[in-house]
């Protein structure tokens, strides 16, 4: 068993639109208090207050504070839970010596979702969803929902869009196995090289969208802050955005269950994209932060975990300059596309070579193991 989220766009009239927006207020109210109760009592009197003692607050709470009655109780409750998490990681990072990164305080761009964790919510049909404190909602199940429903969150976009995530609790699918296997090398020139000589364009979606990015930018720039209209073209800009993300999402999306069909060892090479990006030019981190090759690997990972295929990443040191025949050192600049071995005279284009060698270091991890 599994966690999965299933994600639905939902279609609210005006006034649920309103109502959802006041239930986010309330949640994000009882965020921004119970992190400001939290962060006194240590400031102030050196004392840890836990997620059951914000909890316990809340009654008194929605008796000075009117807002806390939009919403579900138990979104309110959920809510304090997620302060406590974000101290539990904000500790976890200082104990690792990593940039620990205190929990801040929510402005209303900056909260987005609220979760009904056990009750509150019944979908009735394929087209309908009632929620508690919102009332009964349109929503379109695209797909079929597996496995139990474990809780819901209603996630509002940059444009407004509303949308219903149900995490479900579903059994892993097994595919039947196969003895392929394929090393894939990622890269700019083409999104990704296989060891089998196949490669996967690269198909630039913040580049061929940029244009008309900068254009939007640039009138949201020129309207007056606090406007109508400077909403209205951040709306716009978001739109963009949005759509830029959706389409590289499903790219990766579709390319990563190819590849967990296809084949039964699947190896990358792990990649540290903070170090790739530190000192190049801001042209080239355009492109890496493009590509987004983190979610691309993300997507092939849990895929293959859940179909049973071998999964392995492998340390990408001299991967490109190793020669796949014989395995000496071959030097090139990145501008050199063709691999030419000088000792065994193998010539071969430079990310199959780099990905024959990253399958080469998989199956070796595998045999390890």
């Amino acid at each position: 068993m599994h966690k999965r989220t299933y994600k639905y766009r939902l279609y609210p009239t005006k006034a649920q639109q309103s109502a959802l927006q006041k239930s986010l207020d309330a949640c994000r109210w009882v965020y921004n208090q119970a992190l400001a109760v939290r962060k006194d009592a240590w400031e102030q009197e050196q004392k840890a207050v836990s997620r059951y003692d914000t909890i316990k607050m809340l009654p008194i709470w929605k008796q000075e504070h009117g807002i806390l009655k939009n919403a579900y109780s138990q979104c309110l409750q959920e809510t304090c839970t997620r302060v406590d998490l974000a101290f539990k990681a904000f500790f976890r990072r200082a104990k690792k010596g990593q940039k620990p990164g205190y929990p801040r305080f929510r402005g209303k761009e900056r909260y987005d979702s609220f979760t009904y964790p056990q009750s509150g919510y019944v979908l009735l049909d394929k087209k309908r969803l009632r929620l508690s404190t919102i009332g009964e909602l349109k929503i379109k199940l695209h797909r079929p929902m597996g496995g139990k429903i474990k809780n819901l969150t209603i996630r509002r976009d940059g444009v407004g869009n509303w949308y219903a995530c149900f995490s479900c609790r579903v059994d892993k699918k097994r595919l039947p196995q196969i003895d392929t296997v394929v090393g894939v090398d990622v890269g700019l020139t083409s999104f990704a090289t296989y060891s089998n000589g196949e490669k996967i364009d690269n198909p630039r979606f913040f580049r061929r969208e940029e244009n008309e990015l900068a254009k939007e930018q640039r009138r949201l720039s020129k309207a007056d802050k606090g406007t109508p209209e400077r909403a209205k073209r951040r709306k716009v800009v978001a739109h963009i955005h949005r759509r830029i993300a959706n389409k590289r999402r499903d790219f990766a999306h579709k390319l990563s269950r190819q590849l967990v069909n296809n084949f039964g060892v699947i190896a990358f090479e792990k990649l540290d994209i903070q170090d790739m990006t530190d000192g190049n030019w801001r042209s080239m981190n355009k492109s890496i932060s493009d590509v987004a090759w983190k979610q691309f690997v993300q997507f092939v990972a849990y895929k293959a975990e859940d179909a049973g295929r071998n999964f392995v990443q492998v340390d990408s040191h001299n991967t490109t300059k190793m020669c796949s025949c014989c395995g000496r050192l071959v030097e090139k600049d990145l501008s050199v596309r063709i691999h030419k071995c000088p000792f065994c005279g193998l010539v071969l284009d430079r990310d199959e070579n780099a990905a024959i060698n990253i399958l080469r270091l998989g199956i070796q991890s595998l045999a390890l193991a």
